[in-house]
C-alpha cells in the first residue's frame, strides 16, 4: 500500500528573506526583491538588475576553507537544508540514517565556478591551470552529496536537472521513494546561483529578461499587459518530506500533506510553451487525479507565472481548461513577481509559499499589476497587488522548464 507523504520541515533563502519567517513576511507585504546587480558590474548589459540574495555571507555558515571549496549554489543548499532539519525537530542521533535520502534540484549548478575558471583560463599564458576543486564545485549533484556527507544521510541520493522544473521534480521523486518504502524521510528542494555575467548575458541574448532598468522593482509583472520578460533570481528552498507514519510516531509537527503530483513533457519546443497547453493541462489533471480531489477542493494555485509574453497566456488558458467554471472561484498568484525567477530553485521556494498559505490562510499577491492584458481573462482572480485572506484546504503549485518539462504539486491540510 502506498504511504502518505507529509512535510515536516522547511527552509528558505530568497531575495525577499533569508529564512522562512522573513520570506513569509515579504510575501505578505508584497515586497520586490529586484534591484541593481551588486555581484558584478552589469553596466552595459541589456539587463542590469536581478533578484539577488541579500546580506548573505557563506562564512557565517561554513568555515573559510570549506566556503572556498563550495560553489554558491551548494552553499545555499547547505544553509536551507540546515534550516529544514532544525525545523523538523528530528533527532539526528536516533534516526536510521540509511532510511534518510537527499534528492536535490538545480537547473545549472556551479555556474559561478564554471564562469570564473573559464575566464581565468582565457587570461592564462600557455597551458591554463585549473583549480583542483573545479569539477566537484560545478557538478549539479554535489549539493546532494554535501548535504548527505554533513548529516550522514546514506539513503537514496541524487540530483534532478530539468531547468525550472528541477526542484518540483526533486519533491515528486522524494515522495515516490517514501511511498514505495525506500525511505522514511527525504530532504529535497533546489538551489540556484546564476546571477553572473554569463547568466545575465545568456538569458539577455535570448531576450528572456525584462529590460526595465529604470525601475527594477516593478519589472517582474506577471499577467500585466506590459510585461517584457522575467527577472533572474537566486536562492534555495528545502523541504523535509516524511512518511505520515514516521512523523506521527515521533510527534512531529506536520505542515501539509503532499497529496498528488503530475509530470510530463510538451514535446514541442526548447523554450516556448506548446500553444494549446495540452501538456500543462494533462500535467495538472494527473496531479488532481493522484490527489483524489474534486476541482472545487482547490482554493489557490501558485502559478509558474514568469512574466513572459507567451508563458503567462498559455498557463492561464490551461488553468481555465482544467478547472472550468471553478477557475473563477480560485485565487491565482505568481510569487515570482516578488522573488524573481529562481530557475531550478523556483519550485522549492514556491512550494514553501504554498505551504505557508495553507498554514496561515492568506494568498500571496501578484505584485506590479498596472494594466490588464486583453489576451488574458481578467475575470480570474490573480490576487493583484495585495495579499488576500482566505481559508485554504488544498493548493496547487506549478513549475515548467525549458525543454518542455511540466510539473504540478498539490498540498493539503492533514
Amino acid at each position: 500500500m502506498s504511504k502518505r507523504v507529509v512535510v515536516t520541515g522547511i527552509g528558505a533563502l530568497t531575495p525577499i528573506g533569508n529564512d522562512v519567517n522573513t520570506y513569509m513576511e515579504g510575501l505578505k507585504r508584497g515586497v520586490s526583491g529586484a534591484a541593481k546587480i551588486t555581484r558584478f558590474d552589469a553596466e552595459g548589459f541589456r539587463t542590469e538588475f536581478a533578484c539577488e540574495v541579500k546580506g548573505f555571507n557563506a562564512e557565517d555558515f561554513l568555515d573559510r576553507k570549506d566556503a572556498r571549496r563550495i560553489d554558491p549554489y551548494a552553499q545555499y543548499a547547505l544553509v536551507v537544508a540546515e534550516q529544514a532539519i532544525k525545523d523538523s525537530g528530528i533527532d539526528l542521533e536516533s534516526i536510521d540514517k540509511t532510511r534518510v535520502g537527499v534528492i536535490w534540484g538545480s537547473g545549472i549548478g556551479g555556474f559561478t565556478t564554471f564562469e570564473e575558471e573559464i575566464e581565468a583560463a582565457g587570461r592564462a599564458v600557455g597551458v591554463p591551470r585549473y583549480n583542483p576543486f573545479l569539477i566537484p564545485k560545478l557538478i549539479v549533484n554535489i549539493a546532494a552529496g554535501h548535504i548527505s556527507i554533513k548529516y550522514g544521510f546514506s539513503g537514496v541520493n541524487f540530483a534532478t536537472v530539468s531547468a525550472c522544473a528541477s526542484a518540483n521534480h526533486s519533491l515528486i521523486l522524494a515522495a515516490d521513494n517514501i511511498k514505495l518504502g525506500r525511505a522514511d524521510m527525504v530532504l529535497c528542494g533546489g538551489s540556484e546561483a546564476a546571477v553572473t555575467r554569463a547568466g545575465i548575458g545568456g538569458f539577455s541574448s535570448m531576450k528572456a529578461l525584462s529590460t526595465r532598468n529604470d525601475d527594477p522593482k516593478t519589472a517582474s509583472r506577471p499577467f500585466d499587459k506590459n510585461r517584457d520578460g522575467f527577472v533572474l533570481g537566486e536562492g534555495a528552498g528545502a523541504l523535509l518530506l516524511e512518511s505520515y507514519e514516521s512523523a506521527k510516531a515521533r510527534g512531529a509537527k506536520i505542515y501539509a500533506e503532499l497529496l498528488g503530483s503530475g509530470m510530463n513533457a510538451d514535446a514541442y519546443h526548447i523554450t516556448a510553451p506548446e500553444p494549446s497547453g495540452s501538456g500543462v493541462i494533462k500535467c495538472m489533471q494527473n496531479a488532481m487525479k493522484e490527489a483524489g480531489l474534486n476541482l472545487d477542493q482547490i482554493q489557490y494555485i501558485n502559478v509558474h507565472g514568469t512574466s513572459t509574453p507567451l508563458g503567462d497566456v498559455a498557463e492561464t488558458s490551461a488553468i481555465k481548461s482544467v478547472f472550468g467554471e471553478h477557475a473563477y472561484g480560485l485565487n491565482i498568484s505568481s510569487t515570482k513577481s516578488m522573488t524573481g525567477h529562481l530557475l531550478g530553485a523556483a519550485g522549492a521556494v514556491e512550494a514553501i509559499a504554498s505551504i505557508i498559505s495553507l498554514n496561515h490562510d492568506f494568498i500571496p499577491p501578484t505584485i506590479n499589476h498596472f494594466e490588464d492584458d486583453p489576451d488574458i481573462d481578467n475575470r480570474l482572480n490573480f490576487t493583484f497587488n495585495e495579499a488576500q485572506q482566505r481559508k485554504i484546504d488544498a493548493v496547487m503549485s506549478n513549475g515548467f522548464g525549458f525543454g518542455g518539462h511540466n510539473t504540478s504539486l498539490i498540498f493539503g491540510r492533514v
